[in-house]
Formats: C-alpha cells, sequence, structure tokens
C-alpha cells in the first residue's frame, strides 16, 4: 500500500546560502520544497536546499534540492537570471522528479517479479554496459560529475589505481572504494567523506538483484571474478547499465 503523503514542515526544509540571497527568496525555496514533498512515494526524511550566486558579470544564480525520500535521494536543480526565477524552475523540475520516482516505485513491485521470471526464462537481464576511462583524484571526480550533472560517478584514482566511486549525498558528496584501507590519502575537500565499508563482492546478476529488492538509484560492488569496480543502475529505457572502467 502507498504511503499517505505528508508534506514537510517549511521549517524542516535545510538552507544552504552562497553569495547574497534575499529572506525572501529563502522563505519562497522553503514553502516551494515543502508542498512539493507531498508527492513523494514514502515517508520523506529530510530535505535541502542549496540557493547560489555564480562570480562572474551576470552573477547566475542557481537553486538546487535534495529530497531524502526514505533513504532514496530525489534531486533536481536549476539555473536563471534571478534567485526567484531559479526557485521557479527548480519547483518545476522537482515535481517532475518526485513524481517520475512515485511511478516507478509502484510499477517497480509489479516488474521486479516479471524480470525476474523473464530471466529465468531468456537469461539474464538485458544489460547496456558503459566504460568509464575517468582518471582523477577524488575532488577531481567530484566536479567532473556535477558538471556532467550525474548523481555518482565511476572513476580510476590514479595515486591508488584502485577503482573508486563518488556520488552525491544530502550534504555533499561521498567516496567509496574498493579496498578503504585507513592509509590512504583523504579527499582534500571537505564535503567529501569517505565510506568505512568496502564494497561488496557481487555477481552482475546479484547486483541487479540487490538494486530491485533494495530500491537503490545504483549499486557499486566489486566484480565477483575480477575484482574490479563496477555499477549497476536503472535506465530511463528499461534495461539495466553497466558501467566498468578500462581494467
Amino acid at each position: 500500500m502507498r504511503h499517505r503523503p505528508i508534506a514537510l514542515d517549511p521549517a524542516d526544509v535545510q538552507i544552504k546560502i552562497r553569495g547574497g540571497v534575499r529572506p525572501g527568496d529563502v522563505r519562497r525555496a522553503r514553502q516551494t520544497v515543502a508542498e512539493l514533498s507531498r508527492l513523494a512515494h514514502e515517508p520523506v526524511l529530510g530535505a535541502k536546499v542549496t540557493l547560489a550566486t555564480a562570480p562572474g558579470p551576470e552573477e547566475r544564480r542557481t537553486a538546487e534540492a535534495v529530497v531524502d525520500v526514505q533513504g532514496r535521494l530525489i534531486r533536481a536543480r536549476a539555473g536563471a537570471a534571478s534567485t526567484r526565477a531559479a526557485i521557479h524552475l527548480l519547483g518545476d523540475r522537482l515535481r517532475t522528479r518526485l513524481l517520475e520516482s512515485a511511478r516507478d516505485w509502484e510499477n517497480r513491485r509489479g516488474r521486479h517479479h516479471q524480470r525476474l521470471q523473464a530471466g529465468r526464462d531468456a537469461g539474464e537481464p538485458r544489460i547496456v554496459r558503459v566504460l568509464s576511462a575517468v582518471r582523477a583524484v577524488p575532488d577531481e571526480a567530484a566536479v567532473e560529475m556535477d558538471q556532467l550533472d550525474h548523481d555518482f560517478l565511476l572513476f580510476v584514482d590514479p595515486v591508488t589505481g584502485g577503482d573508486c566511486l563518488v556520488h552525491r549525498t544530502g550534504g555533499g558528496y561521498r567516496l567509496v572504494r574498493l579496498d578503504p584501507r585507513p592509509e590512504l590519502p583523504p579527499p582534500t575537500c571537505a564535503a567529501i567523506s569517505v565510506a568505512a565499508e568496502a564494497a561488496p563482492r557481487l555477481s552482475v546478476a546479484a547486483a541487479v538483484e540487490r538494486l530491485e529488492l533494495g530500491g537503490f538509484p545504483f549499486v557499486f560492488f566489486a566484480d565477483a571474478d575480477s575484482g574490479a569496480g563496477r555499477v549497476v543502475h536503472r535506465r530511463a529505457d528499461g534495461a539495466y547499465g553497466l558501467v566498468t572502467t578500462p581494467h
């Protein structure tokens, strides 16, 4: 049964400001995200909005929201000439993301049984493989992920030579290593936290099953055969994406 939607109180929406932002725009951002939270498919654990002014002669304004829906992060971002316009555009995009997430949640339970049955009859689910040749230290990887507007990025750390994943969290970024040894150099960016646990060692089929049953947007794992880093995620066309490195 679907969760009965209960909107957040505007005071529960965290606001982070970078640059000059008027108090009225802060209130508008809180109200916008709080009202949209009622569209979530499960209980909303929290929400954070970042309002920023990009440096430069045009001073472009951006608004970004991250809504934590029972551990699943729903993210939207918008930019405009004014903070008010950016918040308005952000609201439209966040509404779309929340509605898409709710529809996906309603359909996933029925699709999961069908996919498992189809997998037994026709072999492995359709996998679309993508090669990630990104070599970067964690701080550079986080910047590249932002530029690509992705929620995660699989990359090779040239310092350690290991496959790593950086992904968004409600308060910044998180770095996951295949082997998180304590002597490895930490990121220099304070917004990047480091996971203490190692990535699980799984087969592709087991990673896909974990993705479906757990309701995760992606799963980072060490390949059961090679030990190399892999990421499985859902694609818009219904297939599974498998991101690998050149290792």
